[in-house]
């Protein structure tokens, strides 16, 4: 990194308060029209840059990574997941990745909650009758939804933001349970009240709504496979605010239009923007424009966030949110 201003290349427009402190601190280069770069834009960036900060919608992949100039030794990304990055083949490159943890957990947590109560309570298609005009007074057995309290709620996923949700759905009267690649502190499970299940099949066959909270990785892609999906009893939910790779969208969407489950959440898609036209047709589903994380204090947290580990890579050190290979 050289002793002058690092050369930042932001990717998308941020907050206004990130970017004018951005610009006090590096020479950066602003996407003021916050139009998506193309892949050649990206190679150009990556070949003039000291410092890239892409965002989850820019895929920084080894074609263009194979691009990358001599100065480029740090990719700050704007968020907290780095699906959209070959983090191997930048490590192997000699350039730093780092990420944004823990400022958004919040925000996701309560939009995750939001679906939760949302989704059996059948709140889109109640706004959808009053926007028709097609609402001729109540009755007793017409828009019946399910209450939560008391139900089995299966968390994917038990880092921060799927504690938070558990400690959310905990004071709905909901039971937690959860599938984790590793089984969580005894403490941690004892204040949540959680049950841990080693197999997910299993679990996925006893829950009442299942909440996804992993990443996307190689892993991890079509966790909720077409056979796992079929698991699931059929007055079951489904919400997703983490990752759309990790469910196999068709299938789901196959299933919710054959009656085989009762319904889902979705803040996420396998193919953004382009979502499944059996979805959206659906009167079953709640679908979100990936906004779990949307909100102005969480977007100047990420940026904070980005800000604090190009200072500290350019002052020398290592960045305190580094991404290393072997923790994917």
């Amino acid at each position: 990194m050289p002793k002058t201003r690092p050369l930042v290349i932001v990717t998308r427009k941020l907050p206004d308060v990130v970017e004018t402190r951005m610009r006090e601190l590096f020479d950066t280069r602003l996407n003021l029209d916050d139009r998506a770069m193309t892949q050649a834009e990206l190679v150009e960036a990556v070949r003039a840059a000291d410092v890239l900060v892409p965002t989850v919608t820019d895929r920084i992949d080894a074609a263009v990574l194979s691009q990358a100039g001599p100065r480029l030794k740090l990719i700050a990304n704007y968020g907290n997941g780095v699906d959209n990055i070959d983090v191997e083949t930048a490590t192997t490159r000699g350039i730093a990745v780092t990420n944004t943890p823990g400022v958004l957990t919040e925000d996701t947590a309560d939009m995750t909650m939001a679906l939760i109560l949302a989704v059996p309570r059948r709140l889109s298609e109640g706004i959808h009758i009053m926007e028709s005009g097609d609402w001729s007074g109540w009755t007793p057995t017409w828009m019946l939804g399910h209450r939560i309290n008391g139900k089995r709620l299966g968390i994917i996923g038990m880092g921060r933001i799927g504690q938070a949700v558990a400690r959310r759905a905990s004071a709905f009267g909901m039971q937690i349970h959860y599938h984790n690649r590793r089984r969580v502190p005894a403490s941690v499970e004892e204040q949540l009240e959680a049950t841990y299940w080693d197999s997910l099949d299993q679990m996925l066959a006893r829950m009442d709504v299942i909440s996804v909270h992993c990443p996307h990785t190689p892993g991890t892609y079509h966790l909720l496979s077409a056979r796992r999906l079929k698991l699931l009893r059929p007055e079951a939910y489904i919400v997703n605010t983490a990752r759309g790779e990790v469910i196999d969208e068709n299938a789901l969407a196959r299933m919710l239009e054959a009656g085989e489950l009762a319904g889902a959440g979705l803040d996420v898609f396998e193919h953004e923007p382009s979502v499944n036209p059996k979805l959206v047709r659906s009167d079953k589903v709640l679908l979100l424009p990936h906004m779990g994380s949307a909100t102005i204090e969480g977007r100047v947290d990420m940026g904070e966030k980005v800000i604090i580990n190009i200072k500290t890579f350019a002052d020398g050190h290592r960045p305190p949110d580094r991404v290393l290979p072997s923790m994917l």
